[in-house]
This record gives C-alpha cells, sequence and structure tokens, in this order.
C-alpha cells in the first residue's frame, strides 16, 4: 500500500530521525516525508513518520502527549546529559538511598519549569543550541513549563561501585526532556547525573505494538505505508462524517456550520475519505489543514 499516511518506526539507536527521513524518503520513493518528533540518535523507539499528504498531519502528532521507558545513572555528569557526552564531573552516589532516590525524582513530576539541555535541538538566534556548545560557546537556555504525568521508578540498581542507576517510565508532554530529568535529579541528590539509555514507547496513541522496524520497511518497499490517511487521521482526532454538499463546501477550504465537537477534529467525506483536521469557533466549523487532494 503506497500513498499517504503514517508509519510508526522503531528507531534504532546510532541514527539521527533525519537519517530515518533519509531512508523512508528512498524507500517511500518521495521526497515528502518528515517526523513528528526529534529522538535522539542514542535513543530507540516510536517516530512517527508522515508520508505524502500526512505529513500535515505531524504538526499535531510533535504535539502529542509521549511515554518513555529510561535509565538514569546517579553519580556522573556529562556534557551532553547523556551517555554520548564526555563525563564533566564524578562523585560517588553509593551513599544515596532508595528514598532519597525517588523522592528526588517524585519532585520532578507534575507541572515543572524545566531547562532544556544545552546539547538539544533548540534554535537560539536561528542556530541549534548543540551547534553553539560544540563551538565551545555557553548555552543558558530559559526554562519552560512542561508536564511530567507519570513517572514510575522501576528499579534502583546499585550493580557497580559508586553510581547508582535507576529505570524509570515516564508519560509527560511534548517538550520535556528525559535527559534533563536525569540532570536534575542528579543535582538535587548533589552528585550528577546522566541519561545512559531511552526508549520511546508511545507518541499520542501510537505505540512499540505497532511499530515497525527499518528492516522490515526494506523488506516491504515501495509498500511501506503503515496507516494510510484516513486510518491514521480516524486513530488521532474526533470524526465527523459530511454530506456530499459538506465535503464540496469543506474541500475548497470553506467553512462548515458548527456541531459542538471539541476540536481539532477530522471530517470525512461519504467515500470514507479523510477531508480536512478542522475546529470550531464563534459558530462555524473552519478547516485548519485541508487533506482532499487538490
Amino acid at each position: 500500500m503506497s500513498g499517504d499516511g503514517l508509519i510508526v518506526v522503531d528507531k534504532p539507536g546510532g541514527m539521527t530521525s533525519h537519517d530515518v527521513v533519509a531512508r523512508l524518503r528512498r524507500l517511500a520513493r518521495t521526497r515528502r516525508v518528515g517526523h513528528g518528533g526529534t529522538l535522539d540518535p542514542m535513543a530507540t523507539g516510536v517516530l512517527v513518520i508522515g508520508v505524502g499528504r500526512a505529513t500535515r498531519l505531524l504538526t499535531y502528532v510533535i504535539g502529542a502527549d509521549k511515554s518513555y521507558a529510561a535509565t538514569i545513572r546517579l553519580g556522573q555528569a556529562t556534557v551532553t546529559d547523556d551517555a554520548e557526552g564526555d563525563v564533566i564531573a564524578t562523585t560517588p552516589a553509593g551513599r544515596i538511598t532508595d528514598d532519597a532516590v525517588r523522592s528526588a525524582l517524585a519532585a520532578l513530576t507534575g507541572e515543572i519549569d524545566q531547562v532544556p539541555s544545552a546539547v538539544s535541538a533548540i534554535k537560539i538566534n536561528g542556530q541549534r543550541a548543540y551547534k553553539r556548545v560544540r563551538e565551545g560557546e555557553s548555552v543558558e537556555l530559559p526554562a519552560r513549563r512542561v508536564t511530567v504525568s507519570r513517572l514510575d521508578v522501576l528499579a534502583v540498581r546499585r550493580d557497580e561501585p559508586d553510581v547508582v542507576d535507576v529505570d524509570i517510565e515516564v508519560s509527560c508532554s511534548t517538550g520535556t526532556y528525559i535527559r534533563a530529568i536525569a540532570r536534575d535529579a542528579g543535582l538535587a541528590l548533589g552528585v550528577g547525573g546522566h541519561l545512559t539509555a531511552l526508549r520511546r514507547t508511545s507518541v499520542g496513541g501510537f505505540g512499540l505494538a505497532e511499530s515497525v522496524t527499518l528492516e522490515e520497511l526494506e523488506r516491504r518497499a515501495p509498500d511501506v505505508i503503515g496507516l494510510p490517511l484516513a486510518v491514521a487521521a480516524e486513530r488521532f482526532f474526533p470524526r465527523r462524517d459530511a454530506g456530499a454538499d459538506e465535503a464540496k463546501v469543506l474541500s475548497h477550504g470553506g467553512p462548515l456550520d458548527a456541531v459542538g465537537l471539541v476540536g481539532p477534529y477530522a471530517v470525512f467525506d461519504p467515500a470514507g475519505g479523510v477531508i480536512a483536521i478542522v475546529s470550531e469557533r464563534d459558530g462555524r466549523a473552519r478547516a485548519e489543514i485541508v487533506l482532499a487532494p487538490a
């Protein structure tokens, strides 16, 4: 099945999100491919890829809540707040109790003001923060309000002297840096901390259970689409069905009467094709993006 749609990829470690997009452009035989939220090269797991008209859905995918499984190492701080960067400080962490670890992480849940990692893709005056850091600049990013809705400590392990490894699961709003949680827990405990493993387990309603590897996609090529556009839209948004006349109006960008649905929602034509993503205001339902073929 080729054309427009979403692919839920299980990204391998060692690749950038852009590397995955480049691979999918070749497999899908189109330049119109994008991703719904960057994963660090070290990280693995759910990376939602849009192909064709479905790239227009990625704005909503990027804004969705996300879940992760991760491992924090206490006792070492790194320049990148993860295992990719050089260790810049070591402090023996063996004296830190399990209760102290759990308390430090509990303080990082709920609505918090989080300073993103300096080595991040955030732009400062048009240039990525990580590029400035690698050029030797000292970068200070402003705190952002994020929501950590769930942070479960699965295990506190003491397999090596002077370090403590903590396995966690996190559900959070977009823009949350799990690396920053590791850094801030280490700072709170006075021993430093960084992330040694990160796996994204879900983005919105898309999870690992339906993800595919790049090797599997290679075998399928060029029929790589996992969720056709209409299926993807129905999975991600509330649904409204339009009559033929309404579909014609909406496909040309015109408004429909409001029906009281909380938006954004997807509007489908009588044949089951998705026409647009719509939100309601002032008694009218107006397209945020039109997905019907031109």
